[in-house]
């Protein structure tokens, strides 16, 4: 069976894919040289930090927190910024739905965005902005 982190992480995945449909969501990969025409979005596996425990039963509850790498070009007669923009609101929108992630987290929050230009000698300009996706959950040990 898969560890509760896993899950939460593929369902985190699952939830960005299904706010960003035409977007490209990976996980875990290089930060790429072009941005796709749809957005680009990077999931890494972040740090579920340091756990609290209780004893009765032992349940080991984290916060974990999962780094999103959002990448936009302009287009459509929008600034980069106006279409990072335009991915950050599904993207708040389907958080806000699903705090649970389908009953896997006990709560799942998110941070502000801190973006960023990117230009480079014949590429196109685009802006990247990274957040953190702050997911709550318990589990019976620390591997599980």
């Amino acid at each position: 069976m898969t560890s509760k982190r896993e899950q939460v992480l593929d369902a985190i995945k699952a939830l960005v894919t299904g706010a960003l449909p035409y977007a490209d969501v990976e996980r875990n990969r290089d930060k790429p040289q072009a941005i796709g025409p749809g957005g680009t979005v990077i999931i890494r596996d972040g740090d579920p930090g340091e756990a609290d425990v209780t004893l009765s039963p032992l349940t080991y509850l984290w916060d974990h927190r999962v780094p999103l790498e959002v990448g936009a070009y302009e287009g459509g007669g929008k600034s980069p910024g106006e279409v990072l923009d335009d991915m950050l609101r599904p993207l708040g929108a389907a958080i806000e739905a699903d705090r649970t992630l389908g009953g896997l987290c006990d709560w799942l929050d998110v941070s502000a965005p801190v973006t960023d230009s990117i230009e480079a000698f014949g590429v196109e300009p685009g802006r990247w902005a990274d957040l953190d996706i702050v997911a709550t959950y318990a589990t019976s040990n620390p591997l599980a």
